[in-house]
């Protein structure tokens, strides 16, 4: 191999590997641009990100006028400061960790499907943002709360058809690889409530992809469901 040649992959490993200091550089996107169809909530929920955060990084006052080939940055603008929020505790006392924002209580939550747990969080043969919930093609599936459906449809890869739920400020749900969606956006459900049937998902079997997230973002669900009887 010529020194040219040598030189040049070697420059080619130096932008692999960042600095050539042996550690892979991660790609992220810096901004999102909008799609037909695309929600603020759908958005947030694939970058994890809170939307309340990605409204304010975009100064977006209405979020149903996102309108097609606008391009929403994924990172606040340098200077950009969260407004601070008082504290009711003592002087030095800390929130417990389960405690995400006072104001905004963990919904009382149930499982979204009575099947067989075939994949925990974390799991690398699933997404590995939920759990992943066996059974039939057409089983339905329950909502884990009330809430109000945010999204539905097919745009985010590696959910199928998927339904998300927003609970409150802070608590979302989601419901992947759908046969069915049996609800509309902006409708509010219960507890409980047939939302959609139970489709085919990763190694062609039926699944329900669900997770639990606040603030944006993915936390274990068992953490949070009833123990299974």
């Amino acid at each position: 191999m010529g020194a040219l040649n040598k030189s040049l992959l070697g420059l080619m490993l130096c932008v692999v590997l960042a600095g050539c200091g042996g550690k892979a550089l991660r790609w992220e996107p810096r901004v999102h641009v909008v799609r037909s169809g695309d929600t603020l909530q759908a958005i947030a929920f694939r970058y994890r990100i809170d939307a309340r955060e990605l409204a304010a990084w975009n100064r977006i006052d209405n979020p149903d006028l996102l309108f097609p080939g606008r391009k929403l940055r994924l990172s606040p603008p340098a200077g950009f400061k969260h407004p601070v929020k008082s504290s009711s505790g003592p002087p030095g006392a800390t929130a417990p960790a389960a405690a995400v924002d006072p104001s905004q209580p963990a919904p009382k939550w149930q499982w979204p499907s009575g099947g067989p747990l075939i994949a925990q969080f974390g799991d690398t043969t699933s997404l590995g943002r939920g759990l992943d919930i066996g059974g039939k093609r057409g089983d339905f599936v329950l909502a884990a709360a009330p809430g109000r459906v945010v999204y539905r449809g097919s745009g985010l890869l590696g959910y199928g058809k998927l339904i998300i739920l927003k609970h409150n400020e802070s608590y979302l749900s989601a419901y992947g690889h759908n046969d069915a969606l049996l609800v509309s956006e902006g409708e509010s459900v219960t507890g409980g409530q047939r939302i959609g049937k139970m489709g085919i998902g990763p190694g062609d079997r039926a699944v329900l992809h669900f997770e639990i997230r606040i603030k944006g973002k993915p936390v274990d669900p068992q953490q949070y469901l009833p123990a299974r009887q």
